[in-house]
């Protein structure tokens, strides 16, 4: 592969991931500003941002607290039964809370790598939940690369589950690149990859030129 190639791949690798990350943070921030001028009405939309962030996080501490009294429990109760009566809107209001209360108090659970190995000869990485199944098997999610918001949820023998010793940013670091990346190093393997390929291109050329100047050098002595 030539080096203008090359210089574009690890430009692209550097300048795509801050790009979209800028432009996330751009997007939110101007959800936020809008929902909060429209609420507030000011005109200042930095101010409005704070503001938000200010009441939503009074009102979170304000909900925690009132769910360590019984009157907190019984209207949490509550709430998760009206839910459950709407279809449709119980399926993400339930998602989303098992997804949140995962994050808080299952990580230390969640966040175990392990291998299973779904054909033979093959592997794949999956996350413990922590979550049993009726007859004893292991519930394990496998996310799909390099979008690992969706994957498959897999009932798995407990001895059939593989353990690593890696830990989770090294497993995300290797579906997110698909692959390519290297959380120990700090760096992707793209780059080396196309320059892999290069190198075999070029050796490839040069073989083919090779015996091309070999083939004239046989037609060459034919001839004499």
């Amino acid at each position: 592969m030539t080096s203008w190639k090359r210089d574009a791949a690890s430009g692209l690798i550097v300048v795509i991931p801050v790009v979209v990350t800028l432009y996330i943070i751009y997007w939110v921030f101007a959800k936020i500003a809008g929902l909060a001028l429209v609420a507030t009405h000011l005109h200042n939309p930095y101010l409005a941002v704070v503001l938000s962030i200010v009441v939503f996080v009074l009102v979170v501490f304000a909900v925690g607290y009132l769910m360590r009294t019984a009157l907190g429990r019984f209207l949490e109760d509550r709430l998760d039964d009206a839910m459950g009566y709407i279809p449709g809107l119980r399926i993400v209001y339930n998602a989303s809370k098992m997804a949140v209360e995962t994050a808080l108090n299952g990580t230390e659970e969640f966040q175990k790598p392990v291998k299973v190995e779904p054909w033979g000869g093959m592997r794949m990485t999956g996350f413990r939940t922590g979550q049993r199944a009726a007859d004893g098997r292991e519930i394990v999610f496998i996310p799909t690369s390099p979008n690992i918001t969706s994957g498959y949820v897999v009932e798995v023998d407990p001895e059939d589950i593989i353990e690593t010793n890696e830990s989770a940013e090294d497993a995300l670091t290797r579906v997110l690149s698909a692959g390519f990346g290297n959380s120990t190093s700090g760096s992707s393997d793209v780059g080396r990859y196309f320059d892999d390929a290069g190198e075999a291109t070029d050796e490839k050329g040069e073989n083919g030129t090779a015996n091309e100047r070999g083939g004239e050098r046989g037609r060459d002595g034919d001839a004499n």
